[in-house]
């Protein structure tokens, strides 16, 4: 007798990532980070946790990521890209928002050395270490003003907020 997949097996659902814009006069919030035993940069960013909204996710990346808690000022897009470190489609959202608080003794995620603060033709040199180049693309959209309602993104989980 052979078994067949239930629905829910054969349903394919993309990585979901979360990312964030946080500026500072002409520079950006950073990490540092080790990938596969290279250093690798990108803005502070990680995946959505199941029962998380997208924007409290994204606050949880940055604080997890460098110390700074982050409140969110917009929206600013999703982007699909096919991840060759994953060999899958990712859904990156991304939001913008400004650093209010920093604890610099706060432990950062495991394989993060350090957060820093750079300019874009910084982030545009690293070339090849940028861990995606949606890196650039959303700090392009939020240069060329791109400011979209946070509540374009709006969640039905129970409790959740925009």
């Amino acid at each position: 007798m052979t078994q067949t997949a239930s629905p829910a097996e054969n349903v394919w659902c993309p990585r979901v990532t979360v990312a964030c814009v946080v500026a500072r006069g002409d520079r950006y919030l950073m990490v540092e980070e080790e990938v596969f035993g290279e250093v690798a940069y990108n803005q502070p960013a990680g995946h959505l946790d199941p029962g998380e909204t997208l924007q409290a996710a994204t606050v949880r990346e940055a604080l997890e990521e460098t110390g700074h808690t982050v409140v969110l000022e917009a929206f600013l897009g999703a982007w699909q890209w096919l991840s060759p470190e994953h060999g899958e489609q990712v859904l990156r959202f991304a939001f913008s928002g400004r650093a209010v608080a920093h604890d610099p003794a706060r432990a950062l995620d495991t394989g993060i050395r350090r957060a820093l603060w750079l300019r874009r033709d910084e982030i545009a040199a690293l070339g090849p270490r940028l861990r995606s180049p949606l890196i650039l693309d959303t700090i392009d959209a939020w240069l060329a003003g791109r400011r979209l309602p946070l509540d374009t993104v709006a969640s039905l989980l129970p409790g959740a907020r925009p």
